[in-house]
């Protein structure tokens, strides 16, 4: 079978892909067809992996996808298949890991050579047209690999069993489970501890991300084991980034990284995932600190989510673009000038609070920026600042946008509802709550004879799910229930789970594979254990189903949770630094902490302290005073009293005894 010799991805559900329907070259998506032209025709395939916020990813594209000649190379060497790997983090996983295999830095776009049985022999990531950077041009390389592919093809045949066996074995193999053991995470947090920048924040050296996995095993080696050296590597890490140019001062939001040790000039693409990990660091950042700073920046970026980032039906956008009008950051960058003539007499004011600066290499205008004392000052100043901002803001809007990937991803959806009914919990925003329910009902509905799409534009779907959004959706599902009180949520993230084991769950009943059973175009059925920088579907895997025993008191599910743990935590061992997630997940399932409050809901005072002391360790259970308990909240399957107002706080099977007066809850939630 072969396709028409043209590009087919002109009726594609990515816009990435869409992005790509008007080149020369004969790209088709991933699928069965595709690869079964490849075996038709005998030919090896050519992938391409990115992204639509991927800035190199558009640099390759302009010089070789968009050129004539290239792409009739491509299209007489090769079948070429283009993959958005927000789309296929499944596909993207499997060629990474052989790339790294093979001894090469990743990244993207991933550039990979496959037998035309889509076994991997050869690969990189961005080549130039002509040969520059000390790389060939990537018509040479194209040349060089159909040389080799016609001289030396059983030689490589061989080579690509042998990395793929070896890519299955790291990806989709099976370890002995290990015990669970609480010096595990305080072994990582030590390790991670000692590569953190202690001026500068994040881990030493450059480029700098994020790094949320880490910062949640920091987190959480401090709340259970008081070590306050691994809560200031976070709180440090937070405030330099969101001082730095990575944060988007005009208008909310975080960059996905910082190409310096400063956290000064970003890749300006705004990835949805990161954004909602901010949200959740800054929000038990400032339940331990008091630092306004990371109320103010929750506002700002919440803010920034909801104005740019919702798509029809209340579901969030996956990204917005680095690049504008062909050149990296032009939206957000500044010229003195251009500040001065929108701002006018209260330019002064605003230089007093933000810093220009123009790094050596940056060929860009001036990044906005904050000095340590000058993000003090703002945070004193935000009153008088916001009018400044929002008159940027409204100047901004008039240049070219930066393109936004409107597809709806349901894991990474999933994230940022939990962020927001999380952080609407503890900053009394019913708004931010209402906003993540409504995300959380489109997304529902999206479903086909129960299952969940992975991703969604428009009336356009793609089925079916990960493990990740099935995880994800049941995280949010949880948090929507904490944040409301109302019990539909958690039968939702039961139906979630049926879901989940029905199509993911392994012979053995040892973990699941990311991809369904059902899925038909994967070389390789792999367990999703390695974190990017979102935890790993199996770290998030292993907290839904915690949380949710937890809720529900079911010890069948707890018990499952366990083993699956164990098993997880044996593979991690094998690379404990590209499986934090796991390791922080672990860690929820030896110590799973469970309030359950009874309070006056029209006039709370219990649930107040419950709220603004939030804790990724802890699942809370609201009922108000005077209902009718019809599930058994407490372990053991104990109704608490409803008569009058007292908090139960467990952890596992145990739990201390009622308090009733919130000076006394304060400090049984509070980290000492």
């Amino acid at each position: 079978m072969t396709l028409p010799a043209q590009n087919l991805l002109a009726d594609e559900a990515s816009p990435y892909l869409q992005q790509h329907s008007g080149n020369p070259v004969h790209w088709r998506a991933w699928s069965p067809a595709s690869l079964e032209e490849a075996r038709a025709l005998d030919r090896p395939i050519l992938l391409s992996v990115g992204y639509a916020a991927c800035h190199w990813c558009h640099v390759m594209a302009h010089e070789s996808f968009e050129n004539h000649d290239v792409a009739a190379v491509m299209n007489r060497l090769f079948v070429n298949i283009k993959v958005d790997r927000e789309e296929r983090p499944d596909i993207d996983q499997i060629y990474m890991a052989a790339l790294s295999s093979m001894g090469e830095q990743g990244g993207w776009p991933l550039t990979m050579f496959l037998t035309p049985d889509g076994k991997p022999f050869w690969g990189g990531t961005y080549f130039p047209r002509e040969p520059r950077f000390g790389r060939p041009g990537f018509i040479q390389v194209m040349e060089a690999v159909d040389k080799a592919w016609r001289e030396k093809r059983a030689s490589l045949n061989q080579s690509a069993d042998g990395l793929t066996t070896h890519v299955e074995a790291r990806l989709s193999g099976a370890h002995a489970k290990a015990l669970l053991d609480r010096d595990t995470l305080s072994d990582l947090a030590g390790r991670i501890s000692g590569m953190i920048d202690r001026d500068l924040g994040g881990l030493r050296g450059a480029p700098k991300f994020p790094n949320a996995p880490f910062m949640l095993t920091l987190w959480l080696s401090w709340l259970r084991d008081g070590d306050p050296t691994h809560r200031d590597d976070v709180l440090i890490s937070l405030e330099q980034m969101l001082g730095g140019g990575i944060y988007d001062h005009i208008g909310g939001g975080l960059s996905r990284y910082s190409t310096d040790a400063e956290w000064l000039v970003p890749h300006f693409e705004k990835m949805l995932y990161d954004n909602a990990q901010l949200i959740r660091l800054c929000n038990w950042a400032y339940a331990a600190s008091g630092n306004d700073l990371f109320r103010t920046r929750i506002e700002e970026t919440v803010e920034w989510l909801l104005r740019e980032m919702r798509v029809d039906g209340g579901a969030f956008a996956a990204s917005l673009d680095a690049d504008s009008d062909g050149e990296e950051g032009l939206f957000y960058t500044w010229a003195k000038e251009e500040i001065e003539a929108v701002l006018g007499d209260n330019s002064g004011l605003f230089f007093k609070h933000f810093t220009l600066s123009s790094p050596h290499g940056w060929v860009g205008k001036p990044v906005v920026h904050q000095t340590r004392a000058q993000q003090t000052q703002s945070v004193a100043a935000r009153e008088r600042l916001i009018p400044l901002k929002t008159e940027l803001l409204t100047a901004r809007e008039g240049r070219v946008r930066p393109g936004l990937d409107a597809k709806a991803l349901t894991d990474w959806n999933g994230l940022m509802i939990a962020a927001l009914a999380e952080a609407g919990r503890s900053l009394a925003r019913p708004d931010w709550i209402d906003a993540a329910a409504k995300a959380f009902a489109h997304i529902s509905a999206a479903s086909r004879d129960g299952r969940l799409p992975h991703s969604m534009l428009g009336v356009r779907k793609l089925f079916p799910a990960l493990s990740s959004d099935y995880a994800a959706m049941t995280n949010a599902a949880i948090s929507l229930f904490e944040a409301s009180g109302k019990w539909r949520y958690v039968d939702q993230a039961s139906r979630f789970i049926e879901q989940l084991d029905r199509w993911h769950f392994d012979a053995e009943g040892t973990g699941h594979y990311l991809t369904a059973s059902d899925s038909t175009d994967v070389p390789i059925r792999i367990r999703g254990d390695v974190d990017e920088a979102i935890p790993s579907a199996t770290s998030q895997i292993i907290e839904a189903l915690v949380r949710l025993a937890s809720v529900t008191g079911d010890l069948e599910l707890q018990e499952r949770a366990w083993k699956i743990a164990e098993h997880a935590a044996g593979r991690a061992a094998q690379q404990a630094y590209g499986q934090a997630g796991i390791i922080n997940a672990c860690a929820l399932a030896i110590e799973p902490l469970k309030l359950v409050v009874v309070d006056k809901l029209e006039d709370p005072t219990l649930v107040t302290v419950a709220n603004r002391r939030p804790d990724p360790r802890r699942v809370d259970i609201i009922a108000a005073i005077g209902s009718e308990a019809n599930r058994p909240l407490l372990p053991g399957g104990i109704f608490p009293p409803t008569n009058r107002a007292g908090a139960w706080l467990c952890t596992g099977q145990l739990c201390l005894p009622a308090v009733s007066d919130p000076q006394e809850l304060e400090p049984l939630l509070r980290r000492q």
